[in-house]
């Protein structure tokens, strides 16, 4: 079961991967490097799967959250 589990979570972020290829995609990122604990990526890449998202919407949603609660 775990196994299969891993294979999803392989299989989602190889395709979410291979969306993002587009010519325009590229010229509009820029890659966001920070160090996390091996627990908190595999709880935050394990939360993204389980909702559907990739983690960089995971990561804007999050930060669009923390804005209007902080400027409360």
């Amino acid at each position: 079961m775990e196994g299969s589990r891993l294979m999803d979570v392989a299989k989602a972020t190889s395709q979410r991967k291979s969306k993002d290829k587009s010519p325009s995609a590229a010229a509009d990122t820029e890659t966001l490097n920070f160090k996390v604990t091996t627990e908190f990526k595999k709880e935050f890449k394990g939360y993204a799967v389980s909702q559907g998202v990739t983690m960089v919407e995971l990561l804007k949603e999050g930060f669009e959250l923390s804005k209007r609660k902080r400027n409360q």
